[in-house]
């Protein structure tokens, strides 16, 4: 591997006097020569370019193959590598976490993963890896058009958590997949911020006078409530063909594709719905309701009864509730947002039951920071009984309680799963099962959305406690994603909330670097005159135990297998007497193979002469 000219400081572990500042300058002038990752012991800090660089072409995906991460410069294919390593020396199931705030490269940082693991295998035909990658691409592709969304922050930001098991079989190579969703903001659906949009999918159906927005009397002129202030592109119009593209490759049926567009329509147009209430206490919609149950499949009437009131089960026998204007509104929400958060759920299962899977098999055959329920009236900073603030891990945030309420009712009653089960659109029937359970049995209130949120983050934590964890952290370098631009109160907020100074702190405290015995005498043995070129004893780890001797090197522990070095300023004073000897070394070198060349030059004219002078 070609050597490359030093930029600050590659690992924050060895950065001298540490403080925020010189974190955030050692940073800063790596961001500005384009080296984007910087180590923190085994975690990587990545900042977002935002421009293309070339550092993921295949000549630096082998740089990094097989090699320890401290051997190597700072890359997202040494986390991978280390990951795939880890699987196949030690059989142990690894994890990467990546983390950062929207628009700081998450999602880049993934794909960088996924493409390495994919390439990185030892099957003979290429043809197969070619295959997975191109899963993996398109999948992707569908991912981010139901489940991303432009934001003030990020034109394309994941508005769900995304968690990819990737399964391997005894060799180390990709066998198959799972794809888990978590948390999809579906609150977006029905409600947005000023200056962002609705989930991409709605603009990309918009943008287009294709069939479906013809049969259900959609059009690109006109305004929907859910699409806020923004309409649909022609950029919106391209990104639609390559999503129809992607559904195609993954094996999904043009059936299959109408029945999905038009849930997305049908969810556009319950937006448009409205509702007044007679003289006699009925409940009147107005609005396009004929065109909204044709694109759900489902009868006028059976929404109509829907909106208007709901069955209960109460004491074995069944009690129908009025719906005031209140509730028919929030049922009318509440049904919009479940329609495309199962939507896009169900969207995720069949990409990784059916298609990834097949796709890759085919390829082998009371809480303490809880600071301020009720403010005091004296406190200027916050609207007394309106507003509470909570004590992160990273510093105070403010909450509104306006809407608190409504935003954790998820009122979407059994009657509501039963009409949607009854549809004639047979993806969404399928979507909704629970819809086929008898009444009588289900009559319990839906759970809230603080009880699927602790749910679903049980369930995650539980798999990832499983695993070895690798952690990539992304930063964010300025709030307009132009490149080269650098704002330090936004990193310094970001380096703050992700506790980076902190972990560079721990690993301080702790030992500084921790590296296998072999590794360890491969790299500093020229150090000393007992270890260079070879050590004559019958361990690595005796070896090493003569070259810290030697060198009078003492903050250090010895393992079974690895040495641990306490301090960052030894670790950073042996790359430094290191890279002070490999010039001598390489000079070495070149004479005793110049050399070794002249000599065999020598013996062919020689050998010639002697050929020569025999013929004469």
């Amino acid at each position: 591997m070609a050597t490359q000219p030093e930029v600050g400081v590659s690992d924050f572990v060895l950065l001298d006097n540490l403080t925020t500042d010189k974190f955030i300058e050692n940073l800063h002038l790596r961001f500005q020569h384009n080296k984007i990752y910087t180590y923190i012991g085994e975690v990587l800090v990545s900042v977002n370019p935002y421009k293309n660089l070339d550092i993921y072409n295949a000549q630096h995906m082998a740089q990094y193959r097989g090699r320890e991460m401290f051997e190597v410069p700072p890359h997202v294919y040494a986390v991978a590598d280390a990951c795939q390593r880890v699987l196949r020396q030690q059989g142990r199931d690894t994890c990467v976490l990546i983390s950062g705030e929207s628009g700081a490269g998450k999602t880049e940082a993934s794909k960088f993963i996924m493409k390495y693991i994919a390439a990185n295998t030892t099957q003979v035909h290429r043809e197969y890896i070619d295959r997975v990658k191109n899963v993996l691409i398109q999948s992707n592709s569908i991912l981010e058009t139901f489940g991303n969304a432009k934001t003030n922050r990020n034109d394309n930001s994941s508005r769900f958590g995304k968690y990819m098991d990737i399964h391997f079989d005894y060799k180390g190579d990709p066998v198959g997949g799972h794809i888990s969703n978590y948390l999809l903001e579906k609150s977006r659906v029905v409600s947005l911020q000023p200056g962002e949009r609705n989930f991409h999918s709605f603009y990309q159906l918009l943008s287009t006078n294709n069939p479906y927005t013809k049969k259900f009397g959609l059009s690109s002129t006109e305004v929907y409530k859910i699409l806020g202030s923004e309409r649909g592109t022609a950029h919106d119009s391209k990104l639609y063909s390559v999503t129809n593209s992607a559904f195609n490759a993954l094996g999904f049926t043009s059936t299959v594709v109408e029945n999905i567009w038009s849930i997305v329509a049908g969810v556009i147009l319950l937006g448009e719905l409205s509702f007044t209430e007679t003289g006699e206490g009925e409940l009147n919609i107005g609005g396009p309701l004929r065109a909204c149950v044709s694109a759900l499949g489902v009868s006028e009437t059976a929404l109509r009864e829907a909106f208007a009131c709901r069955v209960l089960a109460a004491g074995g026998e069944l009690v129908s509730k009025r719906h005031s204007l209140s509730d028919a509104h929030y049922t009318r929400l509440a049904l919009a947002k479940a329609a495309y958060d199962r939507l896009f759920s169900w969207i995720v299962q069949e990409i990784s039951d059916s298609q990834l899977l097949e796709a890759m098999d085919k390829r082998l055959n009371g809480h303490k920071h809880y600071t301020s329920r009720q403010l005091s009236p004296t406190d200027k900073k916050l609207k007394h009984s309106v507003d509470f603030r909570i004590t992160h891990y990273a510093g105070e945030v403010t909450y509104a309680i306006t809407g608190f309420m409504d935003k954790n009712k998820d009122s979407l009653w059994q009657d509501l799963k039963r009409l949607l089960h009854s549809s004639s659109n047979t993806s969404l029937a399928h979507m909704w099962p629970e819809g086929a359970t008898n009444i009588q049995k289900t009559s319990k209130r839906p759970p809230s959305a603080a009880t699927l949120f602790r749910n679903s983050m049980s369930a995650l934590v539980s798999g990832l406690q499983s695993k070895e964890p690798f952690y990539v952290r992304c930063v964010k370098p300025n709030p307009v994603q132009a490149p080269h631009a650098w704002d330090e109160q936004l990193v310094r907020h970001q380096v703050a909330y992700l506790g980076l100074v902190e972990n560079v702190r721990v690993r301080r405290a702790g030992f500084a670097s921790r590296q296998r015995y072999d590794r360890f005498l491969k790299r500093y043995k020229m150090l000393s005159q007992y270890t260079w070129p070879n050590f004559r004893g019958t361990s690595d780890r005796d070896a090493v135990m003569v070259l810290l001797r030697d060198l009078q090197i003492n903050d250090v522990q010895f393992g079974h297998t690895k040495l641990f070095i306490r301090s960052a300023q030894t670790v950073h004073a042996l790359e430094a007497a290191r890279a002070e000897l490999i010039p001598s070394i390489v000079v070495l070198l070149q004479k005793l193979w110049r050399g070794t060349l002249a000599r065999l030059r020598y013996r062919k004219m020689k050998a010639a002469l002697f050929i020569f002078n025999a013929w004469k």
